[in-house]
């Protein structure tokens, strides 16, 4: 699987993340690097975005010899980024699946894509694509929808797949209550995922964390809902199994499967 997004000097998210989840689910993670980051359980406290040629440079050296059976982006910063890399999925991958987790804020709040790359994203890189995966938040930049319920991460889900997106996975976590649900839809039909909330501050990479699974089972062939569901089942896990690391949001343990003790 082909990881385009942004390196995390923390572990706990982008790149490092996702490497660890494609891993850990039996796939073999290849990387294009969008930014160098220092971060950590505290916030991000600088970003260094990488050029959009390298970003094509590194997709098309990947693509071009080992290709890959699905596309997972994250943090794309510049309107150039995100040009890039449709284009070159346009012209070596245009069948691959391809999952769109939209990161536009860091989990401290801090906004990572500039204006002109989420006009991009919206209008280059949504349309057509195989799944995009919003949390409350960017549900509601992207459709202008108020995302504070169970209806409203239906209708802004129904935006998405107005915009172009062949499946939109709308993410509950930041609304209040002690279930939480995520809502997929698809132009087969949609699907309620409910489950009770972990009480825990190690929630930092939680939405890279579960498009890189959905990514991963989608490349092995499931059907979109049961990757969703596994996704879901194995994220629920490496937050239950996670250790506090750091003074503030801490990361999920990703091997929690091969080492379900806390470590």
């Amino acid at each position: 699987m082909l990881i385009v997004a942004g390196s995390d000097s923390g572990g706990g998210a982008g790149l490092q993340a996702d490497i660890k989840t494609v891993s850990a689910l039996g796939g073999f993670a290849m990387t294009a690097v969008t930014a160098i980051t220092a971060q950590n359980t505290l916030g991000v406290q600088q970003v260094w975005p990488v050029p959009a040629a390298a970003v094509k440079a590194q997709m098309e050296s990947v693509l071009s010899d080992i290709g890959a059976d699905a596309i997972k982006t994250g943090m794309l910063g510049s309107a150039a980024q995100v040009e890039t890399v449709g284009d070159v999925m346009d012209a070596l991958a245009p069948s691959v699946p391809c999952i769109v987790d939209p990161v536009l804020f860091s989990t401290s709040g801090r906004r990572l894509t500039e204006p002109a790359a989420f006009d991009a994203l919206m209008s280059v890189l949504l349309p057509g694509i195989s799944l995009v995966t919003p949390n409350a938040p960017e549900a509601e930049a992207m459709t202008g929808k108020a995302v504070d319920s169970i209806d409203g991460m239906r209708r802004a889900a129904e935006a998405l797949l107005e915009r172009g997106a062949k499946s939109a996975l709308v993410k509950g976590g930041h609304l209040d209550g002690d279930m939480l649900h995520d809502v997929l839809q698809t132009v087969d039909g949609e699907w309620i995922y409910e489950d009770r909330r972990i009480e825990t501050r190690a929630t930092h990479g939680t939405g890279c964390t579960l498009a890189s699974a959905i990514a991963t089972t989608a490349g092995q062939g499931l059907a979109l809902s049961d990757c969703v569901m596994q996704a879901r089942q194995y994220l629920r896990g490496a937050i239950a199994h996670a250790t506090a690391l750091g003074a503030g949001t801490g990361p999920v343990n990703h091997a929690w499967a091969q080492y379900p003790r806390k470590v």
